[in-house]
C-alpha cells in the first residue's frame, strides 16, 4: 500500500527516477563516462556542446559530461557519509536526552540550543576553514550542523513514546532500560527519521556545492558540480555557457528530487497525513 502511495504520485515517481539515474550514474561512472574526467585537450578547450562532447569541455578541454558524472559519485558520497554520521548521532542524543530526561535532557538541549544559534551554512564554512577542506573535514562540517536537527525530533518523539502504554508495560516486565528505548520506543521513531534524513540529503548535496563554490568544499583536480559551476562562471561573459549551466542544473534536479521525494515520504509513513491530499 505505501509503495502503491509513493508511485502513484507522478512528481514522486519522479523524483525516486531522477536519484536513482544518479545513483547509478556515480556507482557506474568508470563504465559509462565516455571520457577520462581528468584527460585534457589543448584542441577541444571550450568547444560548445557537440556529438564528441555532448555537454561540451572546459578551460582545460576536459569533458564536461564525465565530469558531471565522476562528480556525483564525490557530491553523494559526502552527503550519505554527513547524513548517516548525523543521523546515527542525532538519533542517540535524543533518544537519551529525551527518555533520561532531567539534567541530562537540559545539557543536551542547551548543547543543541548553542549549534542551533549559528546559521547551519555559516556554521559549515568555519568548520572547513578552521580544520581545512579535505573530503573529511567537509563531512564532518555537514554532519556536526546536522545532529542538532534529529536530536530534537527523536527527543521529542521520544517524550511521546516513553509514557504510552508498550512503554510502561516493557517496563513493568523488568526490561532495562537499553532495551527498552533500542527495542520497544526507538523503532518507532524511524518514519520521520526517514523522512528527515530524505530532505536532509538535498540540504547536504547543496551545501558540498556551495562550500566548492567558494572554496572551502572538494579541490581540484577531483571534480565537483559546485567547483564545477564556480570555474565556468567567469566564462559566462564570453558565451560558455554550459559550462555553468550543466553543473548547476545537476545541482538543482538532485536537490529537487530529494526534497519531492522526502515530502511524498511524509505523506506516506505519517498516518496524520493520510487523507489529507
Amino acid at each position: 500500500m505505501r509503495w502503491r502511495r509513493l508511485t502513484g504520485n507522478r512528481l514522486s515517481l519522479a523524483a525516486l527516477c531522477g536519484i536513482l539515474l544518479v545513483v547509478a550514474a556515480a556507482l557506474l561512472a568508470p563504465w559509462v563516462a565516455p571520457h577520462d574526467p581528468d584527460e585534457t585537450d589543448a584542441e577541444a578547450t571550450l568547444s560548445s556542446v557537440s556529438l564528441r562532447h555532448p555537454l561540451g569541455t572546459d578551460i582545460y578541454g576536459r569533458d564536461q559530461l564525465s565530469r558531471l558524472i565522476h562528480a556525483a559519485r564525490v557530491d553523494l558520497l559526502v552527503a550519505l557519509s554527513a547524513t548517516a554520521i548525523a543521523l546515527t548521532l542525532g538519533a542517540t542524543l535524543g533518544a537519551l536526552a529525551g527518555y533520561r530526561g532531567g539534567w541530562v535532557d537540559q545539557l543536551l538541549m542547551r548543547a543543541v540550543d548553542a549549534i542551533m544559534a549559528f546559521p547551519a551554512f555559516i556554521l559549515a564554512m568555519g568548520i572547513t576553514a578552521a580544520l581545512g577542506n579535505s573530503t573529511a573535514n567537509l563531512v564532518a562540517a555537514i554532519a556536526i550542523t546536522h545532529v542538532p536537527i534529529y536530536t530534537r525530533l527523536i527527543r521529542g518523539e521520544m517524550l511521546k513514546a516513553r509514557e504510552t502504554e508498550y512503554a510502561e508495560a516493557a517496563r513493568t516486565v523488568g526490561n532495562r532500560p537499553r532495551q527498552i528505548v533500542l527495542i520497544h520506543l526507538l523503532p518507532n521513531c524511524v518514519p520521520p527519521l526517514i523522512v528527515q534524513a530524505t530532505l536532509a540529503m538535498g540540504f547536504a548535496v547543496l551545501t558540498v556545492a556551495a562550500l566548492s563554490f567558494i572554496g572551502l568544499g572538494i579541490q581540484p583536480p577531483q571534480s565537483e558540480w559546485g567547483q564545477m559551476t564556480a570555474e565556468g562562471a567567469g566564462y559566462v561573459v564570453s558565451g560558455e555557457w554550459w559550462l555553468v549551466l550543466f553543473p548547476g542544473l545537476a545541482i538543482m534536479a538532485t536537490v529537487l528530487a530529494f526534497n519531492l521525494l522526502g515530502d511524498t515520504l511524509r505523506d506516506v509513513l505519517d498516518p496524520r497525513m493520510r487523507g489529507v491530499r
